[in-house]
């Protein structure tokens, strides 16, 4: 794991086309792992919050190339150490609000100038910010932010039309010879959706809403008085039956709602509720990526820059992931991670730090400190 580790970070180094740039990378991913997790330009003593601006806002270097850079080492890392043929792939989907609370003029809310750009932030769910539905890989103790898209509004292509675009990502390499199971919440209960999945042969484990109709006329809700979990029904417009179950959760006011999950999977009715609470596991990424490694901190004024920090952020979770699956045993802090994950993959930046905290120290008594690179080992 820290060779894959090691080996992704070098290879994401040595795409910046300048040393002023690959200093500017290594900064911005000592920025995503810091231990107290203020993931802030300003909050680096390695470089400049203008010059890190600069970098993810202006500078050419291939937004794209990172990307599929980053993929072929997560598919390598997965061919080198195995999962178990008989564990499933379990592809999680849901949306998620990058909130903000300020101006910003090129992704901020629709103005009447046609010339204007079009804008990324957005109200939706009464949440006024950037809207990411996300796609997150679950295999065995693996876990991978694989890809992303932003919803651009009403009228545009709706979370769940952007879900159906985000499986067409995931690679054969990946899931050959496993099972597949979709899982995603209410907002990804589409006809459309349930297609997308079936028609490539997975499982589809979603949550549907109380009020949809049965081909029947009923509606969901009315099936506990007259049915047991488990059931075989099918839904309107949908010409294949689905496996429902159903549960009652406990919200914040103490009080219950009935909630569905279907399958397109004849799974047993309380099988169903266990598989279908699993998805929870990218409500703790989002959790953690947003407070951990700075997801929602951007302020960038391009698109561009907010792309590119968004991708570095998700990068970021990746490596200390890794290094947290070398540990023995693992870490279990996010904290502790971080910290250990710059001292292998970026010891360098973790010395400059410690040397210009104190800099003032050598200059008092007449000394520089300057560094140097040993030549490596043969």
């Amino acid at each position: 794991m820290l060779q894959h580790a090691q080996r992704l970070v070098y290879s994401l180094i040595s795409l910046m086309p300048s040393h002023y740039q690959e200093a500017s990378l290594k900064a911005l991913f000592a920025r995503f792992l810091p231990e107290q997790g203020h993931a802030l330009p300003e909050h680096t003593p390695l470089k400049s919050p203008s010059s890190l601006s600069r970098f993810l806002n202006r500078y050419s270097w291939s937004t794209r190339q990172i990307i599929r850079t980053t993929r072929a080492a997560v598919l390598d890392q997965l061919a080198v150490h195995p999962v178990g043929p008989n564990v499933p792939v379990r592809l999680l989907i849901d949306l998620t609000t990058l909130r903000k609370t300020g101006k910003f003029w090129h992704l901020s809310t629709p103005t009447e100038d046609v010339d204007a750009p079009e804008p990324w932030v957005r109200m939706l769910n009464g949440k006024r910010g950037l809207h990411l539905v996300v796609l997150y890989l679950v295999i065995g103790e693996r876990r991978i932010p694989w890809s992303f898209r932003i919803w651009h509004g009403k009228g545009e292509a709706s979370p769940s039309q952007l879900a159906c675009k985000l499986l067409a990502t995931v690679p054969r390499r990946l899931i050959q010879g496993r099972t597949v199971i979709v899982q995603g919440d209410t907002e990804f209960g589409t006809v459309a959706f349930f297609n997308a999945v079936r028609r490539r042969r997975w499982r589809a484990v979603v949550g549907v809403r109380n009020n949809r109709l049965l081909q029947d006329g009923r509606r969901l809700k009315d099936l506990p008085r007259c049915a047991k979990r488990g059931l075989q029904v099918r839904l309107k417009d949908i010409d294949y039956p689905l496996t429902i179950s159903w549960f009652w959760l406990k919200r914040a006011d103490d009080k219950r709602e009935l909630r569905f999950v279907a399958s397109t999977y004849p799974y047993t009715g309380i099988y169903l509720i266990r598989l279908g609470r699993k998805r929870w596991a990218i409500e703790g990424f989002f959790k953690t990526v947003k407070h951990q490694f700075g997801l929602h901190c951007f302020g960038q004024g391009t698109k561009l820059g907010v792309y590119r920090w968004l991708i570095l952020s998700f990068i970021a979770y990746v490596l200390a992931h890794w290094i947290d699956l070398w540990a023995c045993p693992p870490a279990l802090n996010w904290k502790a991670t971080s910290r250990l994950t710059i001292e292998k993959l970026l010891p360098s930046v973790l010395l400059l730090k410690h040397i210009r905290r104190d800099a003032g120290m050598p200059a008092q008594y007449g000394f520089e400190i300057v560094l140097k690179s040993l030549p490596s080992s043969a």
